[in-house]
């Protein structure tokens, strides 16, 4: 397996910061930026902000978002801990546009990288006009839900309670209900926060969900262009999928200790080539990561190119390769060379 010097961090700028400085540097530039219709003007009535997804490990945050956009833009898995960064989906309708946030669960961090990545969580909270806190229907709220919520007793924009996967409860006994919903219940009755139920991945409940987080924003304009779904550049969500494979395949053995970095991408009349690198921190996971023979790795790269053909609607070309970056999630210079800040 073909390995090459780190390569450098990625700088792709986002389209939201994009807009952002060009209205800071000057109003004239807006004007321009409306002029040429990138960001038409909104309705009368129309309504829109950025709405924060909170909540413990896998309790469904970024399944919600992606079924809410319609598309997938973030990675799911059944292993706890999978989304890393602040990802911005944007669902616009007739009458709203909003920008959700999808944070890392929030949980008791164990080296370096778990510490950013609760911290931009809880700075997501105090940066948003809504904050929808998920929790797991199928389960009473536990000590970590009950640490969320001590997070938002200085809150003063609107809370949400969404209690998630309610389609999983056919098979409790009335006792377990009435025990899982008094105790969201009193949660929600002492904080004063409005309960919606929903299931993301049944698509249950998620017109109630959509309507309330609507009626909860303030009038306002068009922050992105009506057509886009996400403020992340394809290099990114190209990464992530990625990440997602490497999830699934190898279960227990590789999820918290990989990261990926999309090194290059050519576009061409017929296909986009793709190079990425996966980062590992020991040889032995190195190892896992490419299987005997190169299996694992064909794999991984099989199922990513397929998604990736989805993400551009083209054919793609994926190239990847396996490096040993020793504890790299204990330290702070490689996490930000890895593309871990924190956020602020």
């Amino acid at each position: 397996m073909t390995e090459r010097a780190e390569p450098a961090a990625p700088n792709d700028k986002s389209v939201v910061e994009a807009y952002l400085a060009a209205q800071q540097d000057s109003v004239t530039n807006a004007a321009q930026d409306l002029g040429l219709g990138l960001i038409p003007a909104a309705p009368e009535g129309f309504r829109s902000g950025f709405v924060g997804i909170i909540g413990r490990p896998n309790v469904g945050k970024s399944t919600l978002m992606n079924q809410l956009i319609g598309q997938k833009i973030a990675i799911v898995s059944p292993v706890p801990q999978t989304t890393r960064n602040r990802l911005q989906g944007i669902l616009t309708t007739d009458t709203a546009q909003i920008i959700f946030v999808d944070t890392p669960g929030i949980h008791k961090p164990h080296h370096k990288l778990g510490e950013v990545l609760v911290k931009n969580a809880q700075s997501a909270i105090g940066a948003v006009d809504v904050v929808l806190f998920v929790v797991d229907g199928t389960e009473v709220a536990g000590g970590g839900d009950r640490f969320i919520a001590e997070l938002l007793v200085n809150v003063q924009t609107p809370i949400i309670l969404g209690i998630n996967k309610i389609d999983l409860r056919t098979g409790l006994s009335r006792s377990q209900l009435d025990a899982i919903d008094a105790s969201y219940l009193e949660l929600a009755q002492t904080h004063n926060w409005q309960v919606v139920n929903f299931s993301a991945v049944a698509e249950t409940g998620l017109d109630r969900l959509q309507a309330s987080l609507s009626e909860n924003l303030d009038l306002g304009p068009y922050y992105y262009p009506p057509e886009l779904v996400t403020d992340q550049p394809e290099r990114f969500i190209m990464g992530e999928l990625i990440r997602e494979q490497i999830i699934l395949l190898t279960r227990e053995e590789l999820p918290h200790s990989v990261a990926v970095t999309i090194d290059r991408v050519q576009e061409d009349a017929k296909i986009t080539r793709v190079l990425a690198t996966i980062y590992v921190e020991r040889d032995s996971q190195k190892g896992i990561a490419i299987g005997k023979s190169g299996q694992m790795l064909k794999q991984i790269g099989s199922n990513a190119r397929e998604q990736m053909q989805k993400l551009i609607a083209g054919k793609v070309y994926l190239e990847l390769f396996v490096k040993v970056q020793p504890k790299w999630r204990q330290s702070g210079l490689r996490l930000a060379e890895l593309g871990y800040r924190v956020e602020e």
